[in-house]
């Protein structure tokens, strides 16, 4: 019998040839170390993929995974300092960066639910100082700041700051003062560190003491994380993992930047107990829910980050990769390979 099915028309063989060509040219612009990493067989183990990565220039990896009904699983390579050799550690210190976002929103949610502050209140409610420094100040509110919808421009994309590093003797605030808004209040999405910087400067305020000293009281010692510190002044030095940058000949371990720092483990117990509930109340996780998310990344110089809880498969996977670069394929990698481990421990609850 034969076939009914058209022959397709000379329009749509057109059409299909400038869209395999408009393919192989993207592909063309695609770093081609991207397109491996994706296309690669899937190894069997978690293991495996953790050992691959270091064929895309990672100088060190740790991964923790943490699976519901199974004890925490930790899985490494490549060095924890690649001068002195040393083998990547699994209980090592490292730079968590925005990671940290989700500790100040923890924060922020249990002093509105203690009625310490409000979400609704504008920046110059707590910092009158700044009405006329930050546009719009009068009109963003703390609930804003939280979301990344208030417009305040980024301190960390401003050339003085990276020309200023380490910022030690520096308030980093003025990077972001006197400069116009990205938009009005509320009408679009905007990542800003100044937002977390504004609201951990107002936990302080609030509680009368540090932003660590409030962690501490309101998340750590409850959890009982004994292994995340609010800066690089408070740990052993030995302990932090060696940050590396691509091009540049140098550990950035030791510039201090005023940021967190955790083990993986300590970044997948709190994780955990963000997204069970153990960590807030009822009251507290409506509040949560309305202002943040439960999963997060973080990138600095040297340190990239991935924490994420993946409810499908009741599973918190945390990594931690100590090589960045310029342009950013570093963390499209860690992306990459954080995605092919989830998927090969679903592939192994099948």
């Amino acid at each position: 019998m034969k076939s009914t099915r058209q022959k397709p028309g000379k329009g749509k063989q057109i059409f299909r040839i400038v869209l395999l060509v408009g393919t192989f040219i993207s592909l063309w612009f695609v770093p081609w170390i991207l397109v491996k990493a994706w296309i690669l067989p899937l190894p069997d183990s978690v293991q495996e993929q953790v050992d691959q990565t270091l064929s895309y220039g990672f100088d060190g990896v740790i991964v923790y995974v943490d699976e519901a009904g199974k004890p925490p699983a930790f899985y490494t390579a490549g060095y924890h300092n690649k001068e002195e050799l040393i083998p990547a550690k699994p209980n090592a210190l490292f730079k968590i960066a925005s990671i940290s976002k989700l500790y100040v929103a923890v924060a922020i949610t249990k002093l509105a639910n203690n009625q310490l502050i409000s979400l609704d209140k504008s920046l110059v409610d707590y910092f009158p100082q700044l009405e006329g420094r930050i546009e719009n100040a009068d009109k963003i509110t703390l609930r804003m700041m939280v979301q990344h919808r208030s417009g305040i421009p980024n301190f960390t994309d401003q050339p003085e700051y990276w020309k200023n590093q380490p910022n030690t003797n520096i308030d980093v605030l003025q990077y972001a003062l006197d400069l116009p808004a990205n938009f009005e209040p509320n009408k679009d999405y905007g990542y800003s560190n100044t937002n977390y910087l504004l609201l951990s400067r107002i936990i302080e305020q609030v509680t009368g003491d540090s932003r660590q000293d409030y962690f501490e009281t309101e998340i750590l010692i409850p959890l009982g994380l004994k292994n995340t510190f609010g800066s690089i002044d408070d740990v052993n030095l030995d302990d932090v993992m060696s940050g590396y940058y691509v091009g540049i000949e140098k550990d950035f371990k030791s510039e201090n930047n005023g940021m967190m720092l955790a083990t993986a483990e300590d970044v997948g117990l709190f994780l955990r107990a963000l997204n069970d509930g153990t960590l807030l109340n009822d009251k507290e996780m409506e509040i949560y829910r309305s202002i943040y998310e439960f999963n997060h990344g973080g990138l600095a110089p040297g340190y990239q980050c991935i924490a994420e809880y993946h409810k499908d498969i009741d599973a918190v996977v945390v990594q931690f990769m100590n090589t960045t670069d310029f342009e950013g394929y570093q963390w499209n990698l860690l992306e990459i390979t954080h995605t092919r481990v989830v998927k090969i421990l679903r592939k192994l609850k099948e």
